[in-house]
């Protein structure tokens, strides 16, 4: 599984051993979450089943989405370079299986060979960037702006058009891009009454390119 997974994908099937002998496997249930902010960072986690999010949240309850992540993919890695707490709380959004490995194995594994740290960091280098884009669109884009580059973002082509097979309440879309829900719920309502969406009890379509304005 490693070799598909970003940062890791360039590794020999001997640089994977190096990882996966050490590593444990655990299994979570939908909801439960797996890394608290403020925790201690001391191990990385690969995805080997479900999806998960990433997301901050205040002493009211309050919560901002910062990002989701499924099968193939990993999370912890930046706890790993430092001694900081966790700075962003997971949670499984499914029945999770996932790949553990502490920074000490891990360290053990780059010193046997160096190029796992050297792909371990061309992933964070991916990440920093993603997060960059991500300051980009909450700074410049309006409500509406962000709706729909999350929409895009999280939608995958199936026979022909967009879908997004990720049940997402309302709610979920306002803690993304810091928002009301109100104000996603009325966004919503005229993309569907527009025929640029169809919502399903499951999923979203994006039935035709949706506007660059409201």
């Amino acid at each position: 599984m490693l070799k598909d997974v970003g940062g890791f994908e360039g590794l020999s099937d001997e640089q994977i051993g190096l990882l996966t002998n050490r590593a444990a496997v655990r299994t979570y249930p939908k909801g439960a979450v797996i890394v608290s902010e403020g925790d201690e960072g001391n191990s990385l986690f690969l995805i080997q089943s479900g999806s998960v999010k990433a997301f901050l949240s205040d002493e009211n309850g309050r919560e901002v989405v910062l990002s989701t992540q499924k099968q193939g993919e990993y999370f912890g890695d930046l706890a790993l370079f430092d001694d900081a707490p966790r700075s962003a709380s997971i949670m499984a959004l499914e029945p999770c299986k996932v790949m553990i490995i502490t920074k000490a194995q891990l360290r053990e594994a780059i010193k046997e060979d160096p190029e796992i740290g050297f792909s371990l960091l061309h992933g964070l280098a991916k990440r920093v960037r993603i997060l960059t884009e991500n300051v980009r669109t909450l700074a410049l884009l309006d409500v509406f702006g962000r709706l729909v580059k999350t929409l895009y973002d999280l939608a995958e082509e199936k026979e022909g058009v967009l879908v997004i097979e990720q049940r997402l309440t309302q709610q979920d879309l306002a803690n993304r891009i810091g928002a009301s829900r109100e104000m996603v719920s009325r966004i919503m309502h005229d993309l569907i009454q527009g025929g640029y969406l169809e919502r399903e009890t499951r999923r979203i379509t994006i039935r035709k390119k949706i506007p660059s304005s409201w």
